[in-house]
C-alpha cells in the first residue's frame, strides 16, 4: 500500500552552522517528519517559494502541515506591532497563506502547528493576540517547552480524533483573538484560550496551538493520513478569504 505523501513547510534561516558550515538554510525540526513516518506517512519538505506555485505543489500532495515558527506579521490582520512581537518573516508568511488556501480550495487535507494555526486563522480573516503569559517554557528559559492541559468542544472534529483532556507540549506567546468568519474553536487551555481551531463540513482542515511533533500522542497526525486516503472533492475556499492584506 502507497504511503500518502505529506508536505511541511519549513523555516528559512539566514545563518546556520553545523560542522564546519555556516550557510543559509531551509530547516525544520525532525520530529515533523518522526511523526508523519510513525504515523503511516511520507514527508517531504516544503520551504518557502514562489506563492503562486503554492497549488500545483499542493495538487501533488495527500495532505499539507502548516509547522510552527515565528510571529505572523501583524500586518496581515490590519494591527499595529506590539514591541514584543518577533520580526517579520515575509517568506514564510506569503509562501504558507497560498499553502492554506490552495489546500482549502483543492480539498486537500490540512493540518496547521501553533504559527500555522494563527497563519490558518488570519489568512480567514481573523486577528490575534500578540503576547500572552504561560504558554511558552519555564520563565526565563529560552528554547524549552513547556506544557499544560487542552479541553476539547464536544461535537467537534478534534473531539472525534482525541475526546478527553489532555496534557500537551507548548511554546508559543501568541493567540486567536477574533475567531475568522466560517472556523469554529475545538479545544481550550483552562485559561480560555483557543488551543485547536477548525473548518466544519467535510473537508478535514484543523489548527492546534500546540506542538504534536514534541509529544508522544500520534492520533492528531495518524487522523491525518486517514483523512489524506479519502478526500471529498475538490471545493472552493470557504467564506472569509479576504486575499493578501
Amino acid at each position: 500500500m502507497n504511503r500518502p505523501l505529506i508536505g511541511i513547510s519549513t523555516y528559512l534561516e539566514a545563518s546556520t552552522r553545523w560542522g564546519v558550515w555556516d550557510l543559509p538554510t531551509t530547516l525544520l525540526p525532525a520530529g515533523y517528519a518522526r511523526l508523519v513516518r510513525e504515523s503511516g506517512g511520507l514527508a517531504v519538505l516544503l520551504p518557502p517559494d514562489d506563492p503562486d506555485l503554492a497549488a500545483s505543489v499542493v495538487a501533488r500532495l495527500d495532505a499539507v502541515v502548516i509547522a510552527g515558527g515565528p510571529d505572523v506579521d501583524p500586518v496581515r490582520y490590519g494591527a499595529d506591532r506590539d514591541p514584543r512581537t518577533g520580526p517579520p518573516a515575509p517568506e514564510r508568511d506569503g509562501w504558507e497563506t497560498a499553502l492554506i488556501r490552495a489546500a482549502l480550495g483543492s480539498g486537500t487535507p490540512l493540518l496547521a502547528i501553533c504559527r500555522g494555526m494563527q497563519l490558518l486563522n488570519v489568512a480567514l480573516g481573523g486577528t490575534l493576540t500578540q503576547h500572552l503569559d504561560g504558554h511558552s517554557g519555564p520563565q526565563g528559559v529560552a528554547g524549552r517547552f513547556g506544557s499544560h492541559t487542552v479541553a476539547p468542544v464536544p461535537g467537534t472534529r478534534y473531539a472525534s480524533v482525541v475526546p478527553e483532556e489532555t496534557t500537551v507540549p507548548t511554546y508559543h506567546h501568541q493567540c486567536v483573538e477574533r475567531l475568522a468568519p466560517g472556523l469554529v474553536a475545538s479545544a481550550h487551555a483552562a485559561d480560555g484560550t483557543v488551543e485547536a481551531i477548525e473548518l466544519p463540513g467535510a473537508q478535514w482542515v484543523l489548527g492546534v496551538q500546540w506542538h504534536p511533533e514534541m509529544g508522544d500522542d500520534p492520533r492528531l497526525m495518524q487522523a491525518v493520513v486517514v483523512a489524506s486516503t479519502c478526500r471529498p472533492a475538490p471545493s472552493r475556499a470557504p467564506a472569509g478569504d479576504h486575499g493578501d492584506r
